[in-house]
């Protein structure tokens, strides 16, 4: 789960810092060298999400839990297609690369695809075995 706070301070002189503190009892994390980390982390970087939208029937019968296992093994991240808390419909799922920092731009989308092809092809294997 992410958690993040949205403030609006209409004062003079820097008070959204102040205004986070007393609401939160936090600080901004500051870095002497990159100044303040103002978004959540796993955006930090290239903070890119490279997704697809796919159709894994044989996955949902196998069950969400197996899916989201095999996809934490391929560095994956499904998600219904209304979005990150949107939850589950149907069979068609939202595909991303799970990680965000540390990796090229073309290592994350690679990760996806990659991943995407090897749950398709699983996914055919599901529905043939069930058929059967």
């Amino acid at each position: 789960k992410q958690w993040y706070q949205r403030r609006v301070a209409i004062t003079a002189g820097g008070a959204v810092g102040k205004s986070v503190k007393d609401e939160s009892g936090k600080d901004f994390m500051l870095d002497e060298k990159y100044g303040y980390v103002h978004s959540c982390p796993t955006n930090l970087g290239t903070g890119m999400r490279a997704s697809v939208h796919i159709d894994l029937p044989g996955w949902t019968k196998e069950g969400v839990d197996k899916l989201k296992a095999k996809c934490e093994e391929l560095s994956l991240q499904p998600r219904g297609t209304r979005g990150e808390s949107g939850g589950q419909t149907g069979h068609t799922y939202d595909i991303s690369n799970k990680h965000r920092l540390g990796y090229s731009e073309v290592q994350l989308v690679q990760t996806m695809i990659d991943g995407v092809n090897t749950l398709y092809k699983e996914d055919l294997e599901f529905q043939a075995a069930q058929k059967a």
